[in-house]
C-alpha cells in the first residue's frame, strides 16, 4: 500500500485515539475502496490522482471522501495525509472545514487543504508519532468551530455502544436500546452516518486491530485482539478496506516513545 521510506522518519505513521484515525507515508495506488467513516486527503508535497466511483480520473490537493464512497487512488510514491472521524455528529461536514475553495464532484469535495503545514511536519518529523496527539487535537478543534449539526442522539449512542463492546452488540440490541425495530434502526443508522450498521462494525474492528499494531502488537495478535478470527481473515479485510495490502503500510511503522507527548515545535 505504502512504498517503504529508506529514511525511518519518514516511514509510514498511524496514529489512532479517540474519535479519530490518521496516517501519513508515502503512498503508490490504492484499488477501488470505501471506508466505514468520513476521510480528509490531503497530499503533503503535491497533488495525488483520485478516481470516484466509476467517474474520470481527477488531480487534486486534498478531498473530502464520504462514509461507503468508493474511491482510488494514484499518488505515485509521494506522501498522502489520511484523517477519519468516526460519525458522531460531526462526520463530513467537520472535515470539509480543512478544505478552501471546495467543489462538489461526484459526491465528495476536492480543493485545496487547510493545516497541510501541520501535517507534513507531523510526517517530516523524527518526533512525529509523540507529536500526534495534540496537533490532530488542534487540527479538529479547528474544524468543529461553529459546528450546528448533531447526528440523532439515538445514533450517537448506538455508535458509542459499539466502540465501547469493542464491536460485539448486535444490531438488535443496538435497536431494541434505541426503542426502534430493527429495519427502522438500520435505515436510520446508515442515512446518519452514510454506512451500514454491518460496515461501521467491520471498520470499528480494523481500527481496534491496526491501534494493537501501533501498540507494538504483530499482526497475528492484533487480529485476535480485535475479534478476527486470524491473521489472513484481517490481511484480507484491510486489502479489501484499503484498497491495497497491509504489510508495507504496517511494518516498520513509528512508534511513539513510551509516556512522552510533544507539541508541534516543541
Amino acid at each position: 500500500m505504502y512504498e517503504r521510506a529508506a529514511d525511518p522518519a519518514h516511514g509510514p505513521l498511524w496514529h489512532v485515539e479517540g474519535a479519530h484515525t490518521f496516517f501519513a507515508g508515502p503512498l503508490r495506488y490504492n484499488a477501488s475502496h470505501q471506508h466505514g467513516a468520513p476521510v480528509f486527503l490531503a497530499g503533503l508535497h503535491g497533488p495525488f490522482g483520485l478516481r470516484l466511483g466509476e467517474g474520470p480520473w481527477r488531480t487534486c490537493r486534498a478531498a473530502m471522501i464520504p462514509a461507503g464512497t468508493a474511491h482510488e487512488l494514484d499518488v505515485g510514491g509521494d506522501p498522502l495525509a489520511v484523517l477519519y472521524v468516526e460519525p458522531t455528529g460531526k462526520g463530513p461536514k467537520l472535515l470539509s472545514r480543512l478544505l478552501r475553495g471546495a467543489s462538489e464532484i461526484d459526491g465528495a469535495l476536492v480543493g485545496q487543504p487547510e493545516g497541510a503545514g501541520l501535517l507534513r511536519e507531523l510526517f517530516e518529523s523524527r518526533t512525529g508519532a509523540d507529536m500526534a496527539a495534540p496537533a490532530l487535537g488542534d487540527l479538529i478543534a479547528f474544524a468543529r468551530r461553529g459546528d450546528d449539526r448533531s447526528l440523532d442522539p439515538r445514533i450517537v449512542r448506538a455508535v458509542a455502544r459499539m466502540a465501547h463492546l469493542s464491536c460485539a452488540a448486535p444490531a438488535t440490541i443496538l435497536a431494541a436500546e434505541a426503542g426502534l425495530s430493527i429495519s427502522r434502526f438500520q435505515h436510520l443508522f446508515t442515512r446518519e452516518t452514510g454506512v451500514p450498521v454491518r460496515r461501521y462494525r467491520a471498520w470499528l474492528r480494523m481500527r481496534a486491530a491496526i491501534a494493537e499494531i501501533v501498540a507494538g502488537a504483530n499482526f497475528t495478535a492484533a487480529a485476535h485482539a480485535a475479534g478476527f478470527a486470524d491473521q489472513p481473515h484481517f490481511a484480507h479485510d484491510f486489502r479489501r478496506t484499503f484498497g491495497a495490502p497491509a504489510s508495507a503500510s504496517l511494518l516498520h511503522i513509528r512508534r511513539p516513545t513510551p509516556g512522552r507527548r510533544t507539541s508541534i515545535g516543541g
